[in-house]
């Protein structure tokens, strides 16, 4: 099965930092253990300036109907004060091809990263999956009286029982799957309507999964157990805003977002010659696009790199993709590290190592195999 991805490297750092996951994943490619093609795409704020548009419906056509999935970079440019593309391009390609589950995984790579203290990798390994599509982000909301001194701002959560209900059958699925523990945050003591549906659906569901060992928490008393006991969780649920918020913790606890990969995803996949979209999924580090260090060589393109481990972990190359992340560890432990982590590597340095080492895994895989 061959995976045929979008490139769309956006602004910033992200064109650098994908480039990079590129080299890995042609990398992976060439030593035989996953088969994909790659095609690149243009868009960011440089098209947006240059032609006034975003995405046009023809590309986006492509992307929904001819790719499995994209490797996206980052997008936010100063030069676009209202950041009218990124908005348009992230949340807006999120939300047509319906990728519901934001999949952060929470991966301590090596101990020293983390600033808990005597953190181990077996205490900090869960999956923080974020509804997608709806929430405080669903741009629903007014001002009233702009620039007077009774200026009002409303901004409405929106929570709908179908989105709701299918990305918690989904973790409790994840979680029996994985016979890890489940806790879904919300906030509903003190914002009834939204958070109580999320509460309710996971009581309704709750039955159907006896062998899960589940439970509903209050998001501050969560984000406290995640620094206090992160070995308590395995797979974390949460909306929208709650979901990023978490996410955002969870990175800190391993290292940033340098080392913080990410998935958007369908669960359902694509359904090409069934009337829906064929592309899937889209996969991205979590970081900005920090346009005071572009162009430098001192972005760390691990996040990336990871988040194409995802793509092959997702598209049935489970294998690849640990190599991928072996690499990214060892690379850790050897002191491969960006500026962001303490060292003195170079975004296309990092690269050059992954490359080899990932030929290197695969020459000893050969080798042992043909001794067997």
């Amino acid at each position: 099965m061959t995976i045929r991805v979008a490139v769309i490297g956006g602004d910033g750092i992200g064109p650098g930092v994908t480039e990079q996951a590129c080299r890995v994943l042609e990398a992976v490619r060439g030593a035989g253990l996953a088969d994909l093609e790659m095609t690149r795409f243009p868009h960011g704020a440089d098209h947006y300036l240059a032609t006034g548009e975003t995405m046009s419906d023809e590309t986006f056509a492509r992307l929904r109907d001819d790719f499995d999935c994209i490797l996206f970079g980052s997008v936010g440019d100063p030069r676009v004060p209202k950041g009218e593309h990124a908005r348009d391009l992230l949340l807006g390609l999120r939300t047509r091809l319906d990728l519901y589950v934001n999949w952060r995984p929470v991966r301590l790579r090596a101990a020293d990263l983390s600033p808990l203290k005597d953190a181990r990798a077996a205490d900090l390994h869960m999956e923080i999956l974020r509804e997608n599509t709806e929430g405080l982000y669903s741009g629903a909301g007014r001002v009233e009286g702009a620039g007077t001194p009774r200026e009002v701002a409303y901004s409405t959560g929106v929570a709908t029982r179908h989105a709701v209900e299918r990305i918690t059958r989904f973790a409790f699925q994840w979680a029996e799957r994985e016979e890890r523990p489940m806790a879904v945050a919300d906030k509903a003591n003190a914002v009834p309507h939204m958070w109580g549906l999320w509460r309710r659906v996971f009581g309704e569901l709750q039955p159907d999964f006896p062998g899960v060992a589940s439970e509903a928490m209050h998001i501050d008393a969560l984000v406290m157990e995640m620094v206090r006991s992160p070995a308590r969780f395995g797979i974390v649920l949460a909306s929208n805003l709650l979901g990023d918020i978490i996410s955002d913790l969870g990175t800190g606890l391993v290292g940033g977002p340098g080392v913080a990969p990410s998935a958007n995803f369908r669960p359902e996949g694509g359904a090409a010659g069934a009337g829906g979209p064929r592309c899937s999924a889209l996969y991205e580090p979590v970081h900005g696009t920090a346009p005071d260090i572009a162009g430098q060589g001192k972005a760390n393109p691990m996040a990336a790199v990871l988040s194409g481990a995802l793509l092959l972990r997702r598209h049935g190359f489970g294998g690849a993709a640990q190599v991928v992340e072996t690499s990214v560890e060892e690379a850790l432990a050897g002191g491969v590290r960006t500026p962001d982590l303490g060292g003195s590597s170079t975004t296309q340095e990092t690269g050059d190592w992954l490359c080899r080492r990932i030929s290197n895994h695969t020459a000893t895989h050969i080798a042992t195999r043909g001794a067997s």
